[in-house]
């Protein structure tokens, strides 16, 4: 498999960038740019980001964990990385 560097944030992943805190948006920013420089093989080795696939209904999808509340959770399509959400997860949606 070719190794992706290309990041692309859905325009409903815009808006909810927009509305989370400030140090979440610049991880997301800092794993677009590790991403850009590296390639997502190499970023995911990183386990300070915790990519994992994720299960259930959103099976071939990924998310990584911006902090212990927030997740990016993106899908890989013609070699660009599209994230789709930044959602905010609490115990209750377990």
């Amino acid at each position: 498999m070719k190794d992706i560097f290309n990041v692309r944030l859905s325009s409903k992943a815009k808006r909810d960038v927009r509305k989370i805190p400030l140090p979440v948006a610049l991880k997301l920013k800092a794993w677009i740019e590790d991403v850009g420089h590296r390639g997502i093989s190499e970023v995911r080795k990183i386990k300070g980001y915790h990519d994992e696939p994720l299960k259930g209904k959103r099976i071939g999808q990924r998310s990584i964990r911006l902090n212990i509340a927030y997740r990016a959770i993106y899908i890989i399509k013609s070699d660009v990385i599209s994230f789709i959400e930044v959602r905010e997860v609490n115990k209750h949606e377990y």
